[in-house]
């Protein structure tokens, strides 16, 4: 479901109607390699929910502040994060572990959801949470690996964006450059207001225009880390392009849980592509990311195997 007009085809396009056909394999396999980003067309989110999605976030971020402050961690940087002094026009409600009926329960019992935008939550966390399980199966299958159940138990984590952009913030950043920490991103852009940025391999920032109807993916620095250094961790930041409000819907499928090791399979290391990086909790790299102070992916060269 969605769209694919030319004007959209900044990035690499992915149409998921097109599967298994080989050579939409090939574009997944490339994008990935090449972009460490693509657009998802044809995607599992009915735009109605997508819509609805939207107004609902639009409305729990309008709250007062002590009642987004009750969105409490679950883990580490989970929860609501109040505009701060790196990013002083961003603000975001969090759901960790959207794959939990008890976690989604929590979080709209912590904002005091009302009826409608409980079973609007719960309908989108079900749809997104499908829908990410099964492009990291189709990315996986695009580099070979046949093992489609690697992913089960996989925590992910839900993020209500809002950038609060004025006319004096034009021009200025509304979300540093960074890498995303986990596997890899399922972005529901806002559809009016632009302002994504992704990093080429040039180095050259690229502008990701809205395109009503598609969702963007972003490979993360566990991706990376996970395929051996075959794909890339897209580098990406937001602007202030206008002086109008800005959403967006950001769903991480993170790394495994608690002491599971995050380490390349078999399949993908042999002679001439030895071990890159020692196997690591997702845990201790996202405290690694922390106390390093370094979001666009230094900190996974601290993870290197010795040669």
């Amino acid at each position: 479901m969605g769209g694919g007009e030319e004007d959209c085809r900044t990035i690499p396009a992915i149409d998921l109607k097109n599967f298994p056909d080989a050579e939409e394999y090939r574009k997944l396999r490339e994008a990935s390699e090449t972009w460490g980003c693509f657009r998802l067309v044809n995607h599992m989110i009915p735009p109605a929910l997508m819509s609805e999605m939207k107004s609902v976030v639009r409305s729990l971020l309008d709250l007062p502040m002590e009642i987004k402050k009750q969105n409490k961690d679950v883990i580490a940087g989970s929860g609501y994060m109040a505009p701060n002094k790196l990013n002083p026009l961003f603000e975001s409600l969090g759901l960790y572990d959207l794959g939990s009926g008890q976690a989604v329960d929590s979080f709209c019992s912590q904002l005091n959801a009302s009826s409608y935008q409980r079973e609007v939550i719960e309908k989108y966390a079900q749809a997104v949470y499908e829908q990410i399980v099964d492009i990291g199966k189709r990315f996986a299958e695009s580099l070979g690996l046949t093992d489609s159940d690697y992913l089960k138990g996989w925590p992910c984590h839900l993020r209500m964006n809002k950038y609060n952009f004025t006319p004096e913030s034009v021009g200025s950043s509304g979300v540093i450059l960074h890498t995303d920490s986990g596997f890899l991103t399922i972005l529901q852009d806002d559809e009016e207001v632009r302002g994504l940025e992704v990093m080429d391999k040039s180095g050259a920032f690229v502008t990701v225009d809205p395109c009503p109807g598609t969702l963007l993916v972003n490979l993360g620095d566990v991706a990376k880390a996970w395929s051996n250094g075959r794909v890339c961790n897209v580098k990406h930041r937001v602007q202030c392009r206008e002086a109008t409000i800005r959403f967006s819907i950001s769903t991480f499928l993170l790394g495994l849980k608690e002491e599971a090791l995050v380490e390349a399979p078999a399949e993908f290391v042999d002679s001439e592509h030895p071990r890159l990086y020692i196997p690591f909790t997702y845990e201790d790299y996202r405290k690694l990311i922390f106390s390093t102070k370094q979001p666009t992916g230094e900190a996974l060269a601290l993870m290197h195997a010795p040669s």
